[in-house]
């Protein structure tokens, strides 16, 4: 449950990361928003990060084999690394139409393959 629990966790705080990243770039767009001063914009990512943090660091905690979790310090990162991208790519094509090129989705492949060997044994 906890190997689910973590990842669900995770993909979660990327979620956030990603709208408190570049979210505001989309946003800009709106009238009201693109009045917000770059002080203000930053405030508001910043309110988006704090939730980002709201499941990032149970993710850590719960996931970390030192805390009882099944994941190593390594895994975690790299897991999370992974599931960034994704979260991005996703965001990147719905958001704001980006065409995914066979260069991103041949690096996504050795993301993902890097995330398998680094749980091999």
């Amino acid at each position: 449950m906890k190997p689910l629990f973590t990842i669900g966790l995770l993909i979660c705080s990327n979620i956030f990361m990603t709208l408190a990243w570049y979210g505001h770039l989309k946003l800009v767009q709106f009238p009201w928003f693109s009045k917000i001063s770059l002080i203000g914009v930053i405030l508001f990512s910043w309110g988006i990060a704090l939730l980002e943090y709201c499941f990032q660091v149970p993710a850590n905690r719960i996931g970390f084999q030192g805390n009882g979790g099944p994941f190593s310090l390594v895994q975690l990162k790299v897991m999370q690394e992974a599931i960034t991208l994704i979260i991005f790519m996703f965001f990147s094509y719905f958001a704001f139409h980006e065409t995914i090129r066979l260069n991103q989705l041949i690096g996504f492949l050795l993301l993902v393959l890097a995330v398998y060997f680094i749980f091999k044994s």
